[in-house]
């Protein structure tokens, strides 16, 4: 098995892939030590299950073809669970797959339980074993090993035939729709594009007061654009525990910084402690009165056991559906439907609705009723909320 290492083999490639219905692809990256995934190896498969190698790491290579081939309108890519996968082809290109097609969502559409692996997927339907020896080994050495190669063109050869399968139960169950949905929101260029202003959501749990976020926001921010800038982990800069500490005290000089227990000793009187300090004074100096404060979660309010009841109803829906729960609503989707009957929530749109969400409303205001018979859940509708029994 070789590795394509040049611009010209990589173009014949492509070329001839263009002409197939749809390609499969996979890509290894390595990200321990990066901002940004350092792409390492591609692999790319047609339907008959001829597979190629790419390296990307080669001096002799451009990888424009490769991209030419992701935005071809005539191909279908097809991934397994893509979202870091079309990070990387965004990061070369500035252009995402389409059309495209995701192994892992289509699956759970097809009721193959939520996030499914891609092993199981080869087992369910390509019939087949992978080996997963080579699984976290280091795809940036060279040269690359036998075992690497075989288990790396194993990753898009398995996944022409699961791609066959789950369009054939897609078509038979009618929900390509469904996936249509999924798939427009993985190649919307905005999931790909790190806003620093908005790395402070991923974060902002813990905070109880508008001034504690708007410190969040400017440190959280300062934090981004120094990781993208050096390319290294955000951890790398700052930790997570000592962005939340410097926003929950505010520190304003370098002794106060310096008595956070999450700051390194020393690290206080560094650049870097400068410029903490500079994006908390920003963050004390911003409006508050502007700042939407984030949503709590519901769970200590009073709906807590109507969001139980949702969650059965939910398993029930969805075993007598075939398709994951995972994608059709989540903890937070539930609790908000069952403290507002008009939630912004994908469960209460679209086809979410109509397989999940009326069901639930329906519940929450008594024309609904769940019981047990033989293990199972049944769903009964109602045609007039009944009246509660006294305890």
């Amino acid at each position: 098995m070789d590795l394509i290492t040049t611009t010209a083999d990589l173009r014949d490639v492509c070329d001839r892939l263009a002409r197939q219905p749809f390609v499969t692809v996979d890509t290894e990256f390595m990200r321990e030590t990066t901002y940004y995934p350092k792409l390492c190896l591609i692999q790319m498969a047609s339907p008959d299950g001829s597979g190629v190698l790419v390296d990307p790491l080669s001096s002799e290579i451009d990888l424009q073809p490769f991209v030419d081939l992701m935005g071809d309108e005539r191909v279908v890519k097809v991934f397994h669970s893509a979202r870091q996968d079309l990070e990387i082809v965004w990061m070369l290109g500035k252009t995402l797959p389409h059309p495209f097609f995701d192994t892992q969502v289509a699956a759970m559409v097809c009721g193959f339980g939520d996030s499914v692996s891609y092993e199981q997927l080869v087992n369910d339907l390509a019939k087949a074993k992978i080996d997963k020896s080579s699984r976290f080994t280091d795809w940036s050495r060279r040269p690359l090993s036998e075992a690497q190669l075989a288990y790396a063109l194993s990753d898009v050869t398995h996944l022409v035939k699961i791609y066959e399968a789950l369009v054939g139960e897609l078509l038979r169950t009618d929900r390509g729709a469904w996936l249509d949905e999924e798939m427009a929101v993985l190649t919307s260029p905005e999931t790909y594009q790190a806003d620093p202003r908005q790395a402070w959501r991923r974060l902002a749990g813990r905070m109880r007061k508008p001034r504690e976020i708007a410190v969040l926001m400017e440190v959280a921010a300062w934090r981004e654009r120094e990781a993208q800038t050096r390319n290294v982990p955000r951890g790398r800069i700052l930790k997570d525990e000592a962005v939340i500490d410097v926003a929950s005290s505010a520190p304003r000089s370098i002794e106060a910084l310096g008595r956070l227990r999450s700051i390194p000793s020393g690290f206080e009187r560094s650049r870097t402690g400068a410029d903490i300090l500079a994006a908390v004074e920003r963050g004390l100096a911003s409006d508050v009165s502007a700042i939407a404060m984030p949503e709590r979660s519901r769970r200590s309010g009073g709906n807590g056991a109507l969001v139980e009841l949702l969650k059965v109803l939910l398993k029930a829906v969805c075993e007598n559906e075939g398709v994951a729960p995972k994608i059709i609503a989540t903890i937070d989707d539930l609790e908000a439907v069952a403290d507002d009957d008009t939630a912004d929530v994908p469960l209460l749109q679209g086809w979410r609705r109509a397989l999940f969400g009326e069901k639930a409303l329906a519940l929450k205001h008594g024309r609904l009723a769940l019981s047990a018979t033989a293990g199972r859940i049944v769903v009964h509708e109602m045609s007039a909320p009944t009246d509660p029994i006294e305890t």
